[in-house]
């Protein structure tokens, strides 16, 4: 019997992660191709596309990215109660090594742009792709124990709070108050909603709808509005239709949109974010560009020594044990991987740079989180590691 139905669910299907990273890599790709060849006015066109007063660019950015949020919302509040965050000693090694894996990509890159305006990007190289990372790392199977995939998707779910504050408190124009108070009043409807135990979704939806838009033109980036409603979302609720007497709607709910987030707003995403166009600048001016460095270099080296250190430190003090089967050099392969900063890194570079510089932030992006993939997956791979226990 199973005790714990809402932990991991979608570890039971782990190795199909790796089909929606290998999409969005395929869709970054084409996107370059497309803004650095013959049409790219065609593709440039359509990214600056109108719709109202919002670009397609920015309908997926502002809105349909709101669902993706609200899915890692709703992954936070489940770890939180259930699954791997739900107490001090199962929190302590994935919180360390988060922390590490976002302060170290920041030293960094601000070491290499140490004033404005390359300094607002800080925040770019802090970012763990979960999908791209635990895909990468399902390529693996029994070569790794489970107990490594857990302590994998833990951190990288604290690495997206942490993207999420940043996002809050240091990517935000100016507030207005009314609009943010109008929001509010959205939350509080929600709880309440709950509280008279009304399950329809339509009505959740159409508050939801409301609640973003006020966080629209409240100055807080929209996308918060999706992680509040998923972190207000329960995780049980009563029915007196059903056998149990109650269902998860979080876990309803992740069931229904995973699919459309990995196949289609994740794609979409990648599609309107990665395409830059280079146009005369070479590759040696590129990789040269102190953006480019501080970027690439944050996730790869930064997210390496950021988590390895930090988890040392909190073994070695006592504060929490390496996952169960698992070695040092699993933890190292680990935060090799967690470099993989593709989808936030690419969302807050959208929101800290200006079109011109992110020319060298999203190149970095992407050659860092290629080569942090690589040489993770490798080392992993071909490093004669040793697991003990039954776990894998």
């Amino acid at each position: 019997m199973v005790s714990n139905p809402g932990k991991f669910q979608f570890l039971k299907n782990i190795h199909r992660e790796a089909i929606p990273g290998l999409i969005l890599l395929a869709v970054a790709i084409l996107a370059m191709v497309l803004a650095n060849g013959s049409l790219s006015e065609v593709y440039f066109s359509i990214v600056n596309f109108k719709i109202g007063s919002l670009t397609l660019q920015l309908w997926v950015n502002d809105a349909l990215m709101v669902i993706f949020f609200f899915m890692v919302g709703m992954e936070i509040k489940r770890e939180l109660i259930q699954g791997e965050l739900n107490s001090v000693k199962k929190a302590t090694l994935p919180l360390a090594a988060a922390l590490g894996g976002m302060i170290f990509p920041a030293l960094i890159y601000v070491y290499f742009n140490p004033q404005a305006p390359n300094l607002s990007g800080w925040g770019i190289p802090m970012a763990t792709d979960i999908a791209f990372a635990l895909g990468t790392l399902s390529l693996l199977g029994q070569r790794v124990p489970k107990s490594l995939v857990i302590f994998l998707m833990a951190l990288a779910v604290i690495d997206d709070l942490g993207a999420i504050l940043v996002i809050a408190f240091f990517y935000t124009s100016q507030i207005k108050i009314l609009a943010l108070g109008l929001a509010s009043l959205g939350l509080m409807a929600i709880l309440v909603m709950q509280f008279l135990k009304i399950k329809n979704y339509g009505f959740y939806i159409i508050i939801g709808i409301a609640i973003w838009s006020a966080f629209l033109i409240s100055g807080v980036h929209a996308t918060i509005a999706g992680v509040l409603i998923g972190l207000l979302t329960p995780i049980r609720f009563s029915d007196s239709k059903r056998t149990d007497g109650h269902y998860s709607p979080i876990n309803e709910l992740v069931h229904w949109l995973h699919p459309w987030s990995s196949y289609a707003i994740m794609p979409m995403f990648a599609f309107f974010n990665a395409g830059v166009a280079l146009g005369d600048i070479h590759f040696g001016e590129l990789i040269s560009h102190p953006i480019n460095q501080g970027v690439l270099l944050g996730l790869f080296a930064g997210k390496t020594i950021g988590i390895s250190l930090f988890c040392l430190l909190a073994v070695k003090l006592g504060l929490a044990a390496l996952p169960k089967g698992a070695q040092w050099s699993h933890v190292t392969g680990v935060a090799m991987i967690a470099g993989i900063g593709f989808t936030m890194s690419l969302f807050i570079s959208s929101l800290a740079l200006s079109p011109e510089l992110e020319i060298y932030s999203k190149t970095g992006i992407l050659m860092g989180s290629i080569l942090a993939a690589i040489v993770g997956f490798t080392f992993l791979r071909f490093y004669p590691h040793k697991i003990s226990g039954s776990n894998h």
